[in-house]
């Protein structure tokens, strides 16, 4: 990876990392389903507004549109139900961790769908990673609040389940698809089974628009999903999905340090033991010398003609 991938991609896993602390902001001011329809609505409305300004080509071809489907279906629909329900049983640091086994999903899809090799190290790289996400996640889930975090954990290894799903198909459109009206439509298609599931079992109306709930709102829609969605999109273009994923092992630290300074969340000696596994997964899976020789793939027509 280059260095402004891997800067691209540092910014990516923090903002991801802010998410959660958001959501249990939010979720203080407004139904949950209601409050993740909106983000998803706001932020896909965004992108695929900026993507009109600026003239970007249209995605064509029904294959593409059924991906886009997949993408959304995955990472909106699944994700934000799972994340934001899962935020009133889990505190954000933990959440964070807890989210981010996903990449050993991802290496496990990419494998078998994508043709991306995994070698001897990147897998011991992932394996320690995953290691360091359990000691760090070990104390919450056994202490006297373990069944509410047990049930917190399912909804959100339902939210990674989808967001692997996602990132999958992301990297087998990407570079064939505008990212701003890729992104944007899926965020659309995505966030509507979530307004309809939130018109029936919720009551949209009973939002508090408070100022911090709108700054929450906007902050997650804008940074957190918008513009998020579309540096990873941009990412996965030139960027192997298992070296990608692999950063999401920042996201528990990034999540821990946001939890610590804003919501006295406090962490021991088991989560440094954590923190320190999961350097060493990240040195182990993005190192240049993980990678195994690739044979580059044909540039698509939409490369070609943005090269132009």
């Amino acid at each position: 990876m280059s260095l402004a991938a891997i800067g691209q991609t540092i910014v990516v896993m923090l903002l991801w990392a802010s998410c959660f602390p958001l959501i249990t902001i939010g979720i203080d001011y407004a139904p949950h389903l209601t409050f993740a329809a909106l983000r998803a609505e706001i932020a896909g409305a965004s992108l695929i507004g900026l993507a009109v300004l600026l003239g970007k080509p249209r995605p064509r071809g029904a294959r593409n549109w059924l991906m886009l489907g997949i993408v959304g279906f995955g990472a909106t629909s699944l994700g934000y139900f799972g994340m934001f329900h899962a935020a009133e049983f889990v505190s954000p640091g933990i959440a964070t961790v807890i989210a981010n086994t996903q990449p050993l999903l991802a290496a496990a899809l990419a494998a078998l769908l994508l043709d991306e090799r995994l070698s001897i190290r990147k897998a011991l790289g992932l394996a320690l990673g995953f290691a360091g996400i359990l000691a760090i996640a070990a104390p919450q889930l056994t202490s006297s609040a373990g069944n509410a975090y047990a049930f917190g954990f399912a909804l959100i290894i339902m939210a990674a389940l989808g967001v692997t799903i996602s990132n999958v198909t992301i990297k087998k459109i990407a570079g064939g698809i505008d990212p701003l009206f890729a992104m944007g439509i899926q965020m659309l298609v995505g966030g509507w089974p979530l307004v309809l599931i939130a018109g029936l079992t919720e009551e949209p109306i009973n939002i508090v628009w408070t100022w911090e709930f709108i700054a929450a709102l906007l902050l997650l829609s804008l940074l957190g999903s918008a513009l998020v969605y579309w540096l990873w999109f941009k990412i996965l273009e030139d960027v192997p999905l298992t070296s990608a994923n692999a950063f999401s092992f920042l996201i528990p630290m990034f999540g821990m340090l946001i939890g610590a300074l804003f919501f006295g969340e406090t962490f021991g000696w088991v989560e440094l033991v954590g923190i320190t596994l999961t350097l060493v997964g990240i040195g182990l899976v993005a190192s240049p010398h993980s990678e195994e020789p690739r044979r580059r793939p044909a540039e698509s027509e939409f490369c070609r003609e943005r090269r132009k």
